[in-house]
Formats: C-alpha cells, structure tokens, sequence
C-alpha cells in the first residue's frame, strides 16, 4: 500500500509530504482546486513521460517521492529479475531538472521508466475520469477479461511466442524475396560458370601457353641460328674447338720451362670444356626445334578463348577468370541453400504456430470460463447501484490470425434498459451509467489483481443521491480488502471514508499554491456540511453531515 507521498516543485504544489493509511481515503476540495495535480504527480512515479512544463519554479528540480509496503506481494522476483534491492517498503522517486531530463529511482537505484511502470502494475491502479472512456476500448475490456481470468503469466509466455513467431515470419519472408531474386538471376549465373568451368581453367597457364608460341613462331630462326653456332664450335673445318685444341697442345709444349704456360693452359682447357658443351647442346636443341603450325594454332586457339574470356569479365589473367568463375559457383550454392534454408524456416515456422495456438487456446478457454462470472460479477454490482434492468455481455469471437492476445476478440455489450438490446458501450450508456459500470468492473479487477491500492478519481461523476450511497458503500467494501483512495464531490462517499484529506489553494504575496492536509473530526463534519450546503454552511447541513458520518 502507498503510505506516503511527498512532492517538491510539480504545477501549484510548492512542497507537499503526506502521510496515508490502509482503509478508505477520501480526497475532497473545491474545483480547481489542484485535486487533479495530485494525480499527476502520482503518475509520475507509475513512468508517465513529463517534461519541464511541470515544474512550478523553473530554476529548481521537481522531487515526486512515494513510499509503498510491499510484503507479501510476491515482488521478489521482480525486484530479483531488475537488479534491486528487495525489503518490506520500497521507495519511488522521480526527478526532473529545469532543462527537462527525467531520473527514476527505486529505494536509490536507478531504473527505467518501463521497470518502474512494471513494478508500479503491480503496486497501484489509478483511475482518472477519462478511465470510463477506456470502456470502449477493445485493449481495455481485453485486460479486464484477462485480469479476471488470471491470464497474466500465460500472456507473458504468449506474448514471448508470438515475438518468435513474427520474427520468423520475417526472416522467412526476407528469405523467400532474395530466393525469388536469385533465381531469376539462377540461369544467367548458371551460363556464366558453365563457359567459365568448360574452360578448364589452369593457373599460370596462359604465361606457359604465351612462351611456348613465342617458341615456336620462331623455330626455323632458332633452329638455323643454332645450328650455325654447333659448326662454329666444333664443325670440320677450321672450329672454335680445333683451334682450341691446337693452342692446348701449343701450351703442353713450353709448361716445363715457361711456368705462366701451365696457368693459361689450364684456363684454356676449362674454355675448352664450356665450348664442347654449348655445341653439343646447341647442336641438340637445333634438332629438337621444329616448326609446327598444327602445334601453333592449338595454342592460338587456347589463347584466343582466354585473351576472350578475360576481355569480356575485364581481367587480365587467368587466376582472375578462376576467381570469377568461383564467385558463380557460390552464387548457384548460395540459391540451392536459400531453398533449404526456406524449407527449415517454413518448418520452424509452422511450429511455432503449433506452439501459438496452443497457448492461445489457454488463453481462450480460461477467458471463456470466467466470462460468465464476470457477467454475473458486473450485473450484481449494477443492480446494487439501482440498474436493476441492465444487461451486460462479454463476447467473444475468434480470430484467424494470431493477435497481440490471442485468437480472441473481446467486446463488452450492454443495455440499460427492460429488454433492450445489447449493444457497444459508447452507443448506449449515458455518463453516470459509464461510472457505475466502470466501478463494477473495477472492483471485479481489484478481487482479481490483488491490488494494495487503487485510486479513484471521481469515479461517481453522473451519481446522486441514493446511488452514491450505494457506491460508498461499494467503495468502503473495497477497502477492505486494499487501500483505496477516492477524489470525490459527493457528500454522501465523502462520509464513508475512514480518513478524509482537503486540498485546498493558498494565496501567498508571490503567488498561489496546492496544499493537502488530513482533516480532524469535526472539520470532517464542516467539510461534508458544506459539500452538502454550498459555502454557506446551515445547521441542518451540520446535522446531516454529522449523520453521515455515523
């Protein structure tokens, strides 16, 4: 339960620490007053956005501040799950600074806003005039139902499921677009690798291909060139090698009385020896080398397909071609593993569905077991607040395609009147048929919630007299089993509560403030007094103000 609230610098409120108690807290005060402030700056510790436009002195932070019980609440986990500090109170405090940065804490860690909103779910629910609008919302009257069928962790797995789901659907969607992309880019990827691959591609090929031509081309030049230089070394005439020779034989006759003659010798006869090889492989080569035209336009042939090959995919060697033609290949594996990846993702997929419908039929089946309790549960509560003739339904249809909850569609119908027929809310219900109906379907969802607190803000607009008895009397049953805090205007409410707070504006020389103060006994009889008469308060309004508090 909210025990204390304690507010610095937000709208009117200058500073503001108050202190609450469990039971049925009245909040009553002159129109304008700043009653709607207070529910502003509450919401400010549930994870409402705010901006700087909320701060009474510019130059100064606002400070909202809320301290809860929470034990026996099972928030362990929670707290656990977001790395808090767990004890039996916890502190919320928002902060925003003059140049509109908001800070959240919780017992002065701090947090985001959305955990602050999830731990906030768990601790207090307010209900702001605009709330009854909320009836007609589908989102409103499918948390109801779910409240009341105690779907909340169910929905967490659903919700869990359904994100894999939508994202498979995605991924899959992705995968079938490039699988449909690449195969209509299959054949030509296919005819490139098919010219490429037949070519039989070898590295360094073409450098080996380009000699060899080079080679040829100029074998009768080779051929006669060399056999030219083999008869110059060692023909039958008058031969280097003959020469060479002599001239050994020449020096093999001074060695013995010229020493330089055995130096020169033996350099003569290593030259002697390098010539005689370069004959013979001169003379060897010459026989080798042969001019062969079929030879020639076999390579020019191979040449030719590559010298193409390479100018039609602008590159310059083969290991480039081979490169490319690899690429291809890739791209003709990648089209065939889209497909199986397309096959694994459509089976996972339906899985997955598998597995969403079968936790939306959870969801469904418990909705549609608590349905008529909460027909029964409404209509009780309205025939106690005089609607003895309404008639309220939960329908329910079925949806084909996963929604953010479920299979269902829900949609609350009513009528007010003997034999009317059941139609949407916003066609039939008039203001103060919206509040009792809403009050009714609240105080199904604090049984169900196990709220500590709720707050209503002038849940009674559009109810007089008996009505509002009956509704204060609803309210102060509700409080017994969670602490409620209720803004009203009607003296009737008024007087059910156990404890009673005014909010009142006062004037200083520099400006107007908000101000919230608990009520003595017998300001409590002024108070509903005047809600009773107006400002001129009458002894007979003291009197029945007094009768209402009994």
């Amino acid at each position: 339960m909210l025990t204390r609230l304690r507010i610095q610098n937000y709208a009117l409120i200058r500073e503001l620490d108050v202190e609450l108690s469990p039971g049925f807290s009245i909040i009553t005060g002159e129109t304008g007053a700043g009653k709607s402030i207070l529910l502003g700056a509450l919401a400010l510790i549930l994870g409402q956005r705010a901006d700087s436009s909320v701060l009474n002195d510019k130059s100064v932070k606002c400070v909202v501040e809320a301290n809860f019980r929470i034990e026996g609440l099972g928030l362990e986990e929670l707290f656990q799950a977001n790395d808090l500090d767990f004890d039996n109170s916890a502190i919320f405090r928002r902060e925003i600074n003059p140049a509109g940065k908001s800070r959240a804490f919780i017992n002065d860690s701090p947090v985001m806003l959305k955990v602050m909103q999830d731990i906030g779910f768990r601790l207090i629910d307010i209900h702001s005039q605009n709330q009854n609008l909320d009836l007609n919302e589908q989102t409103f009257q499918m948390m109801v139902l779910d409240i009341c069928a105690g779907n909340q962790s169910d929905l967490i797995i659903y919700k869990s499921s359904l994100s894999d789901y939508r994202k498979l659907s995605a991924t899959l969607k992705e995968a079938e677009a490039e699988a449909e992309k690449s195969k209509s880019d299959l054949d030509y990827f296919q005819f490139q690798f098919d010219q490429l691959d037949k070519a039989k591609l070898i590295e360094n090929e073409q450098t080996e291909l380009e000699k060899e031509l080079e080679l040829l081309t100029h074998a009768e030049e080779i051929k006669t060139g060399m056999s030219n230089v083999a008869e110059l070394l060692n023909g039958e005439d008058l031969s280097a090698l003959n020469q060479t020779k002599t001239a050994l034989g020449l020096f093999s006759k001074m060695v013995n009385f010229l020493p330089q003659a055995r130096d020169l010798s033996l350099r003569l006869e290593s030259l002697y020896v390098d010539l005689k090889d370069v004959a013979q492989e001169s003379s060897w080569i010459a026989e080798k080398v042969e001019f062969d035209p079929e030879r020639i336009r076999i390579i020019n042939d191979r040449l030719d397909l590559l010298y193409s090959l390479q100018q039609k995919h602008r590159v310059h060697t083969v290991e480039e071609l081979i490169e490319i033609r690899n690429g291809f290949a890739a791209k003709i594996h990648e089209v065939s593993s889209n497909e199986e990846e397309i096959l694994r993702l459509t089976k996972l997929k339906q899985e997955k569905f598998s597995e969403l419908e079968t936790l939306a039929k959870v969801l469904s089946g418990k909705r549609h077991f608590v349905a008529n309790e909460i027909e029964n549960g409404v209509m009780k509560q309205l025939l106690l607040l005089g609607m003895p003739n309404s008639k309220f339904k939960v329908e329910i249809a079925p949806m084909t395609v996963p929604g953010n909850n479920g299979l269902d569609l829900v949609s609350f119908l009513f009528t007010a009147n003997k034999n009317g027929t059941l139609c949407e809310i916003s066609k039939v219900a008039s203001g103060g048929e919206m509040s009792r109906l809403m009050l009714s379907i609240k105080t199904l969802i604090s049984k169900s919630k196990a709220l500590p607190t709720i707050v209503f803000d002038e849940i009674d607009s559009g109810v007089s007299g008996e009505i509002a008895e009956r509704m204060g009397n609803i309210l102060k049953e509700i409080s017994s089993d969670m602490q409620v805090i209720n803004i009203t205007h009607l003296p009737q409410i008024a007087a059910k509560g156990d404890h009673h707070y005014l909010v009142y504006k006062q004037d200083t020389a520099v400006d107007t403030t908000t101000r919230l103060r608990l009520l003595s006994k017998s300001e409590r009889i002024e108070e509903v007094a005047k809600m009773l008469s107006g400002e001129n308060i009458t002894a007979a309004a003291i009197l029945n103000a007094g009768e209402l508090l009994k």
